[in-house]
């Protein structure tokens, strides 16, 4: 084997901790500086991993996997303290990368921005709730994806052996789904793969000493393909010979530990940019007489079968007669999942496209978390039913 590194320019660990800590106060004092903000959090993770795999097989791999998240949360309370509003800034996403992408994130230049919006929370319209078209920008997308695509394909959860920690799939059947169920529209293609630069499951093998694939787990709007490890392939065998694949694992296998049994975890899952041309942000907004545009993450829930679903967000603007607007709050929106992918009509290009991610995701019982991006371009969806998630109508 080869040692497969990520892409680190800085190592984080050769930074001195009163640096690291000087920029977090730095950044929460440039927040302070707006009127209105009241409270501010920062913090970095970051993680430096040497693995060394051997097996019976006569596979013997070493790698070094670096993590890096910076997180930003700044609050705004009203005058009156009738209302307070949070604004985080999850556009800094984690990343496998070095020290070197803290700094790109520029968070003491950055952090009034987010406090600004914060403050403008507190006077935002509440939305009436209604059906709307709706502008998705990939830092609030990756999260959907992640839910809503990502959980539902991974196979042990298809086929039961996966079920007490957040559930099963609505896919029920591989046979009965694969390459008939519609996912969305036909120019819909979402790619598995370890091999993204940055990405936080990218490796040169996983934890069987597979070398992984990159594959189409929606092809053309249609499933395709699904998370495999070695142990899982077989159970797709029938479908792979039908399309003239090999039966081999994706590479999708992963322990946390030394001390952990690995198992199917998924692999960076992303939404692919439109093909064809490049649709700019401009042109998914100029088309929407009345909608919401929504930037950044926020709280969710999700049923056992990844199926029905909410989300909210961090920023949410009025979209009327093709202009972007006012400021909204207490926003979040309805999904089941078919429904919600079938319903988006064009999305960006690549000139939209962000990679997303979580730094913790939890599987497994014991439970055990990895680190996943998610890449996608901004996207538009019509006709979505919009909560009020106010405390008060």
């Amino acid at each position: 084997g080869k040692d497969e590194t990520s892409p680190v320019e800085i190592d984080p660990f050769d930074i001195p901790i009163e640096e690291k800590a000087e920029l977090l106060l730095a950044a929460n004092a440039a927040a302070l500086t707006v009127n209105g903000a009241r409270f501010c959090n920062t913090s970095m993770f970051f993680l430096r991993e040497d693995k060394f795999f051997a097996s019976t097989l006569g596979t013997v791999t070493e790698q070094r996997i670096y993590r890096a998240g910076p997180n930003l949360t700044v609050t705004a309370v009203s005058s009156d303290f009738s209302d307070f509003q949070s604004r985080q800034a999850n556009e800094m996403a984690p990343i496998a990368r070095g020290w070197e992408y803290i700094l790109e994130q520029d968070m003491v230049g950055n952090a009034p921005m987010w406090a600004e919006e914060a403050v403008e929370k507190l006077s935002a319209t509440p939305v009436q709730p209604g059906r709307y078209d709706l502008v998705l920008l990939p830092d609030h997308l990756w999260l959907t994806i992640h839910e809503a695509i990502a959980h539902p394909t991974e196979l042990d959860r298809i086929m039961g052996f996966e079920a007490n920690y957040a559930g099963t799939s609505f896919i029920s059947n591989p046979s009965e789904f694969l390459g008939s169920f519609q996912y969305g529209p036909e120019f819909m293609n979402v790619q598995g793969e370890r091999s993204t630069p940055g990405g936080l499951s990218s490796v040169g093998y996983d934890d069987e000493g597979v070398v992984p694939q990159d594959y189409l787990i929606v092809k053309d709007g249609v499933l395709n393909d699904l998370q495999t490890t070695r142990e899982q392939a077989p159970w797709l065998e029938d479908w792979y010979r039908s399309q003239g694949r090999p039966v081999r694992s994706h590479g999708n296998s992963y322990a946390q530990s030394w001390a952990d049994v690995q198992f199917q975890r998924m692999p960076n899952i992303n939404l692919l940019p439109y093909a064809d041309r490049d649709v700019t942000l401009e042109e998914l907004v100029a088309d929407v007489d009345n909608g919401i545009l929504i930037q950044g993450d926020g709280s969710f829930s999700i049923d056992q079968q990844r199926y029905n679903a909410q989300f909210g967000g961090q920023v949410f603007r009025e979209i009327k007669n093709g202009q972007v607007g006012g400021m909204l709050k207490d926003v979040a929106y309805q999904i089941r999942t078919p429904e919600f992918w079938n319903a988006m009509d064009l999305c960006g290009g690549e000139s939209t496209y962000f990679m997303g991610g979580a730094f913790g995701d939890g599987k497994g019982q014991p439970a055990q978390s990895n680190s996943v991006s998610h890449g996608c371009p901004a996207t538009r969806h019509r006709q979505i039913n919009v909560i009020n998630t106010g405390r008060r109508a």
